[in-house]
């Protein structure tokens, strides 16, 4: 997890989580496989709950995925939090992946998801996406959430430790409204059928 990742997952957990320093929270992290660092300890406080999502058992797994299109282990309207961090742009089919993350929130729960802008090819075991803030925008309305935050880091910010600024994280932070159309309720579920029998 390289340093600019952790430096935006530290900003939004200031500036979205810090009211809730004591109040039970559910917090899922999508992708959490330990591969060089993680998010957990940003999100110590004693009063939330922090589970480690991803599709094999490894550090800071706590949740082995069987569908990385439908999570069969997470039940609806669970999660307060859902983060993802450098995992997006491995994901071959995002827009699917984003309906599930907005089912299991609560309403009014958040996303949080940082993806690069730019980079070089990493396949763990794929590469296939490069994210602009416009993604994001179109993601959101996709599924139906609203956008709070979208921001790029177009310009070097001096990560010279382990060379960061080569990503260009883009970070994008989504609500699930409280109460969500009728439309999108319904598309959502259509959607979910289709994955589900394609299982």
């Amino acid at each position: 997890m390289h340093k600019s990742s952790l430096d935006k997952m530290a900003w939004f957990v200031e500036q979205y989580l810090s009211g809730y320093k004591g109040v039970s929270r559910q917090i899922l992290d999508l992708g959490s496989y330990d591969v060089n660092g993680s998010y957990r300890d940003f999100f110590a406080d004693s009063a939330w709950h922090y589970q480690g999502m991803d599709m094999e058992a490894g550090k800071n797994v706590d949740i082995v995925l069987h569908n990385p299109y439908a999570w069969k282990e997470i039940k609806s309207k669970s999660m307060d939090v859902l983060i993802s961090g450098q995992a997006f742009e491995h994901v071959e089919f995002f827009w699917v992946l984003i309906d599930e993350m907005a089912r299991v929130l609560k309403p009014g729960g958040l996303i949080c998801i940082i993806a690069p802008s730019r980079g070089y090819e990493h396949r763990y075991p794929v590469d296939c996406w490069r994210f602009y803030p416009d993604a994001f925008r179109a993601l959101a309305r996709y599924a139906g959430l609203e956008l709070l935050h979208v921001e790029t880091q177009w310009d070097n910010k001096g990560y010279t430790v382990d060379d960061s600024d080569a990503w260009g994280d883009t970070i994008a932070v989504m609500r699930r409204p409280e109460k969500w159309a009728f439309r999108f309720k319904a598309i959502l579920a259509l959607r979910k059928l289709i994955n589900y029998l394609s299982v």
